[in-house]
């Protein structure tokens, strides 16, 4: 399959499934709003480095959570019977992302993927009502988080940090179920991974993946600041 270049001038993208055996689909274009938004509604994502060009993936598999099938191991009960943790949402997104961008990953290294494009493409797409934090606090001390994208009752999910253990995972646990309470279909993962796993996420094909975001399409976007709509 050829990667195609895109225009900066034209936010749309070529079908999904013509991305190659890597998952890469396209090359170029920006990070406006408007252009993530047609990315994510199509199942498309943006990773690169720093040298490189804008690079959009659609891989397949695909690694997703159904909300039904969330994990939670008897280690991490006593953390939510005795509420170790303090979780809001949409309070500090910048500094979420930021806490992202400098979590050092196994196998990544130097360097991160969110460079200050990504910052300020998700931080302009924040501020549009479509990009999320969850924020996990001890007393007042941020000490993890996650933030993603939400399009109708899919919500996409790019990064988490922990500053002390089994932060991100209090956050990502006590967002899930709350979007289960909302009718949430599905919380894309992107990219399989043993800690994701761990909490229920699988593999399904790229074509069942698109085939969910194409019925996902008809769903209303629950937009603006999430405090109020996740009331966690």
């Amino acid at each position: 399959m050829p990667v195609y270049w895109l225009s900066k001038d034209d936010v749309s993208f070529p079908p999904a499934y013509l991305a190659n055996e890597d998952g890469i689909l396209a090359l170029g274009g920006d990070l406006s709003v408007e252009r993530l938004l047609s990315a994510y509604q199509n199942g498309i994502f943006p990773w690169f480095n720093n040298d490189d060009p804008f690079i959009w993936w659609c891989p397949d598999p695909r690694f997703v959570l159904y909300p039904e099938d969330l994990k939670v191991s008897k280690s991490m009960r006593p953390y939510f019977n005795q509420k170790k943790f303090q979780v809001t949402v949409d309070q500090n997104f910048e500094e979420v992302i930021r806490n992202c961008q400098k979590s050092k990953r196994e196998g990544q290294a130097g360097g991160t993927w969110i460079t200050e494009s990504i910052v300020k493409g998700y931080v302009d797409l924040h501020q549009a009502g479509f990009a999320h934090s969850v924020e996990v606090w001890k007393e007042d001390e941020l000490v993890g988080g996650l933030y993603g994208v939400a399009l109708g009752k899919v919500f996409f999910g790019e990064s988490m940090f922990s500053k002390v253990s089994n932060a991100s995972k209090f956050g990502f646990i006590s967002m899930v179920r709350r979007l289960t309470d909302l009718g949430f279909d599905l919380i894309d993962c992107q990219q399989k991974t043993k800690y994701l796993g761990s909490l229920g996420a699988k593999e399904i094909s790229r074509t069942v993946f698109l085939e969910h975001l194409e019925k996902n399409k008809e769903q209303p976007t629950a937009r603006g600041n999430w405090s109020n709509y996740l009331n966690l």
